[in-house]
């Protein structure tokens, strides 16, 4: 592996760290609170997306007009003041809503970098590599942050923003490299223009539609088992759901490795394959109420997403590069997707309010959203 990959990894296993800590962080202080409403969780994932869709025209030409390691710094310090927003106790909803901001701004860096420090040859195996990382920082940052916050709030934040500042400074070994010079035009003018170039081939629709399912289904699984768990399962605290999603953790990194074998880039419409296993599998969830059936099917959906989006990932980014540059099209693949996701955890948000059952919102979404 290219040896200007390590400090990615580091860097991005310890804000994928962070950010899954803060998720279940504020998972408790919502469960260890007794007035706030079954809507509020599904709503906090809400606002969080808010800012990839609304800054969608704006981070990918900051991430291609600037150097991407920079952005990154820049990046995990606005996600470490939304954890500090929620110390201080400013409302969740708001501190969550900033962290979202900085994610917003991370992503198109964090994935259209890669193109930069690897070959085409190689590129989908950096992809396996980022999310195995970023799949074992969220299977031990749910894990730690849900302990952690169900001892002590002020201590799990306290680390949280602690490592958003070290990742910060990781990002300084990164090389800093400006991919293209800053467009004279409208950012949304030249948003409206990059969508249309980057849809004129079916191999781009395929990768953007694919992946913005796959996450929108994906957000709306996680935050279905939050109120799904303690009803079936009967967990009952953050360390439990975080400890049943652990296998849905490890299911991705284990598809995440095994998938440069199976699928190159060259034969990216095999991916659906895996999305319909998914598919069938979230239906037979729906219908388990024991631990150990409900954690081998959790992973097994895991194993077929991770095999599922890193093949997609990867050809957004090499068809970026050759088009409209790897941060354009990141930012405008985080656009559609959290748009997806937006509206799908948005419905979920409603139908909870009017007290949709947990297990038939699992069925619903099974049948008419999967592809």
């Amino acid at each position: 592996m290219n040896k200007q990959l390590y400090p990615l990894l580091i860097a991005q296993f310890l804000s994928a760290f962070a950010d899954n800590a803060i998720l279940f962080t504020v998972i408790a202080m919502v469960m260890h609170s007794h007035d706030l409403p079954t809507w509020y969780v599904p709503a906090l994932q809400s606002v969080f997306l808010v800012a990839f869709v609304v800054f969608a025209p704006w981070v990918g030409g900051l991430a291609d007009n600037h150097a991407k390691s920079r952005v990154l710094l820049i990046a995990n310090l606005i996600k470490a003041v939304g954890a500090g927003l929620l110390l201080v106790k400013v409302e969740p909803l708001v501190a969550y809503c900033i962290v979202g901001v900085g994610a917003a701004l991370y992503s198109p860096a964090k994935y259209g970098i890669l193109p930069e420090l690897t070959s085409h040859e190689l590129l989908v195996k950096a992809n396996s590599w980022i999310e195995g990382s970023t799949i074992f920082a969220i299977l031990l940052g749910m894990i730690a942050g849900a302990k952690l916050a169900d001892y002590s709030i002020v201590l799990a934040l306290g680390l949280i923003i602690a490592l958003y500042i070290a990742s910060a400074f990781i990002t300084l070994f990164l090389p800093a490299r400006i991919a293209k010079e800053a467009a004279v035009s409208s950012h949304l003018i030249e948003f409206g223009k990059q969508i249309s170039q980057f849809f004129e081939t079916g191999r781009s629709r395929f990768a953007i539609l694919g992946a913005s399912l796959f996450w929108a289904s994906a957000a709306t699984l996680r935050v279905i088992i939050v109120a799904w768990a303690p009803l079936v399962l009967m967990s009952k605290s953050a360390t439990e759901i975080a400890q049943l999603t652990l296998y849905l953790a490890i299911g991705i990194i284990a598809g995440s490795a095994i998938v440069p074998r199976l699928i190159p880039l060259e034969h990216l419409r095999r991916v659906r394959i895996p999305g319909y296993i998914m598919a069938v599998f979230i239906g037979v969830l729906s219908f388990t109420d024991h631990l150990l059936a409900a954690r081998s099917v959790l992973f097994v959906i895991g194993m077929m997403g991770g095999i599922f989006i890193v093949p997609i990932n990867a050809a957004l980014q090499e068809l970026g590069k050759q088009s409209i540059g790897s941060g354009s099209a990141v930012a405008m693949q985080n656009f559609f997707q959290n748009l997806a996701m937006l509206v799908a955890v948005g419905a979920y948000t409603y139908a909870s309010a009017q007290h949709a059952e947990p297990v038939v919102a699992m069925q619903v979404w099974q049948d008419y959203f999967l592809p």
